[in-house]
């Protein structure tokens, strides 16, 4: 019998008490009244909760089962509406919390972008590459096109924000973004966000980036002048030493200018860099293997001449200013400004592609030794897995080799190799 108002009044049983319909108010031991709607949907048997007696009245309940059945008869699963219903309330009221903070909508181009620097980007790269692409992102793309749907964007709305930036002239900036953006693309079709990644439709699309390498001096006459500019230079005695050491170890200036004295070992004649402080990826600064760098006799020396001055902080180098920071890049460059060689002429990574090319067109050095030296990384995927070869005891020999010719040519002498 379909239940009553008055019925309900006095109905304190335990168990299910039908009204119709699939409809019952189940009381549980406890004292519970709870609505409930059994149903039936493709064959499988689901139910629906109504609230509770008396504050969902018996007329209330009826008509969320006449709404419920109504739906079943439209061929839809009320439970799937009913989720659907709350997804996108909680979807609303998020949306409205977001705009009040600020926020970019959800789904948005910015807030996918954002939560891919987050979620997958920092565990892969360094933390300054994270924050330069974020920047260039903030910059370049987030104003103009990150409140809209990541769904809805094409690749002309892409291309039109990278326009932008190559007719500034930076081409390989517009290519670093182009690059970023299809990484988010990417993530946005894993994550449902998005069917398509507009950015693989630009590949021809922007001007092509003209490679230009850093300036360095090749010609063994003017390595010599540049040789006993630097030993002559006047300014900080750390600055000066920083730059001895770029051209006797050829190591990248960021790994020289941060060197620790505990890498240093004076007796071993080692710098052992540390594989955080390298080149490489996030990975690969957890994981692998620190860069040790044999120090020829001047390099040693150089060192303990510094370690008074230095010797009792942690930084071989540390910048004028703060003991806790290293001399900055610019420190060394502005050096060889100031000793006649300009930004065309050489740079402080230009001793790399100085040393590469003199070892071996000069001294004959095998290039897979003077790549270990300069820790470049194997071609091939499974070479880096399998390769284990350091030439330590070769490269020991060539850095004083090295260092020994940097000297000859110093002093203006004469020789074979020259």
């Amino acid at each position: 019998m379909p239940l009553t108002d008055v019925a309900l009044r006095t109905l304190v049983a335990t168990g299910k008490h039908f009204d119709g319909g699939g409809l019952y108010l189940e009381i549980t031991a406890a004292g519970g009244r709870y609505w409930r709607m059994k149903y039936r949907f493709q064959g499988r048997e689901s139910r629906l909760a109504f609230g509770v007696h008396p504050e969902v009245s018996l007329k209330a309940a009826r008509q969320k089962r006449e709404d419920a059945r109504r739906l079943l008869a439209e061929g839809k699963n009320p439970g799937d509406v009913r989720r659907q219903t709350k997804r996108d309330t909680l979807h609303r009221q998020e949306e409205a919390a977001r705009a009040i903070a600020g926020l970019p909508p959800m789904d948005s181009f910015e807030a996918v972008g954002r939560e891919w620097l987050s979620a997958v980007q920092k565990y892969k790269v360094s933390l300054g590459h994270v924050s330069r692409t974020e920047s260039r992102l903030a910059l370049h793309i987030f104003p103009w096109i990150g409140k809209r749907p990541l769904s809805t964007l094409t690749a002309p709305d892409l291309l039109e924000c990278l326009r932008r930036v190559e007719s500034s002239g930076r081409i390989e900036t517009a290519h670093k973004v182009k690059q970023a953006c299809g990484q988010i693309f990417r993530y946005g079709v894993a994550t449902g966000r998005c069917l398509h990644n507009p950015a693989a439709d630009l590949s021809d699309a922007l001007r092509p980036i003209v490679t230009t390498h850093r300036a360095a001096i090749v010609d063994p006459t003017r390595v010599g002048e540049l040789m006993r500019a630097i030993n002559g230079y006047q300014g900080h005695m750390t600055t000066r030493v920083a730059l001895l050491l770029c051209a006797y170890l050829f190591q990248r200036p960021g790994e020289i200018r941060g060197a620790e004295w505990n890498e240093i070992d004076l007796d071993a004649s080692t710098f052992t860099i540390k594989s955080a402080r390298m080149k490489r990826s996030l990975q690969g600064k957890a994981t692998g293997a620190p860069h040790v760098v044999p120090l020829s006799q001047q390099a040693a020396a150089l060192l303990r001449d510094l370690h008074p001055l230095t010797g009792q902080g942690r930084l071989v180098f540390p910048g004028l200013r703060s003991r806790d920071r290293p001399i900055s890049d610019m420190t060394l460059n502005a050096a060889l400004r100031r000793l006649g060689f300009g930004p065309d002429d050489m740079t402080a990574h230009g001793f790399r592609a100085m040393a590469r090319t003199l070892l071996h067109e000069r001294l004959n050095v095998t290039p897979d030794v003077i790549e270990a030296q300069l820790a470049h990384a194997v071609p091939d995927a499974l070479g880096r897995a399998y390769n284990r070869t350091e030439f330590l005891d070769q490269r020991r020999k060539m850095m004083q080799d090295w260092a020994d010719y940097l000297d000859r040519l110093r002093l203006g002498r004469k020789s074979r190799q020259q």
